[in-house]
């Protein structure tokens, strides 16, 4: 039997074995050879181990987050998956091998098991399988596709989150006016509209319960101010520059929300900061800005808004 869970109150997330896994391998059987080789070919490798994928340093660090509380599980990770169960035992061996805190799985021969996202309160979808996250942000849930190559995991305890702003924690209606005004009355909007909280994006429910971790900290450090070393660190990574800036920093206020931090760029190239940065997880809507964070940071694209239906 499992442990007993608050869904409401823990940050609860749907991963694809794509997502958690470098899959590559085993995928080009399944594209060069069809289904019963590819479930064959998981059968013979039943005990080879999965290598971390785009999303494992992250997801690990997540889950460490655990250990937070005595009192009650903070985060949950469930495996959402198109194999069937016996091709998914191979997923689960790994990712006991890996030693993750993960025993909640969905395994659905061929169809996509993001429908259970709402029973489940799940925050977040991430899979490798981008037409799923594209139907999955249809339907209205958050889901993100990871993007790139798996990152080097020290297999430290700190966890670091960047969040581009406009169509990931905030929805996209800022942007639009910037793609179908221009930048001057973009900059007249948004300054007229500064103390006007935007409407929250696809992202925000994840970043509220990020925010709730933080408070255990907050805690903690209270309790022992020299000695408490934070773990979860938060920053916000937008195109955004002055005057659009205070727009962006009162919707997050006003939303009850945190970050730690704010790079306000005005159209530089996002990559650079986030390689110094170093975030284990960047989430942003545009393609462009994912492409290049990837090279060097796990990314995963938002597929949100009008700027994603082109």
């Amino acid at each position: 039997m499992g442990e007993s869970l608050d869904l409401e109150r823990a940050l609860v997330i749907g991963v694809a074995s794509s997502a958690l896994f470098d899959l590559r391998e085993s995928d080009a059987v399944f594209r060069d050879q069809g289904e019963e080789k590819y479930r064959e070919y998981q059968r013979e490798h039943l005990d080879d181990v999965l290598a971390p994928g785009v999303a494992f340093p992250f997801i690990r660090r997540l889950l460490g987050l655990n250990d937070l509380s005595e009192e009650q599980r903070l985060v949950e990770v469930v495996i959402l998956s198109r194999n069937d169960p016996e091709t998914g035992m191979r997923v689960m061996r790994s990712v006991a091998h890996h030693g993750l805190d993960i025993t909640r799985a969905i395994f659905m021969q061929g169809r996509a098991p993001y429908r259970f996202m709402k029973p489940l309160r799940m925050s977040l979808f991430l899979s490798a399988n981008e037409a799923d996250v594209r139907e999955a942000t249809d339907m209205g849930f958050a889901a993100g596709h990871v993007v790139g190559h798996a990152a080097e995991d020290d297999r430290g305890a700190d966890l670091r989150i960047a969040f581009d702003f406009d169509g990931v924690l905030a929805d996209d209606s800022a942007e639009r006016v910037f793609q179908n005004r221009g930048l001057d009355k973009y900059q007249e909007n948004e300054s007229a509209l500064a103390d006007v909280p935007l409407d929250r994006g696809p992202m925000a429910d994840f970043l509220e319960k990020i925010n709730r971790i933080q408070r255990i900290e907050d805690s903690k450090s209270a309790g022992d101010p020299q000695g408490y070393r934070r773990r979860v660190h938060v920053a916000v990574v937008t195109a955004r520059s002055a005057p659009a800036h205070e727009r962006a920093i009162n919707s997050i206020r006003q939303w009850g929300l945190r970050v730690n931090d704010a790079f306000f760029l005005g159209g530089l190239p996002k990559g650079p900061i986030l390689e110094v940065l170093e975030p284990h997880i960047f989430f942003d809507d545009q393609r462009r800005h994912v492409e290049g964070a990837s090279r060097s940071t796990p990314s995963v694209h938002i597929p949100f808004g009008e700027i994603n239906r082109e």
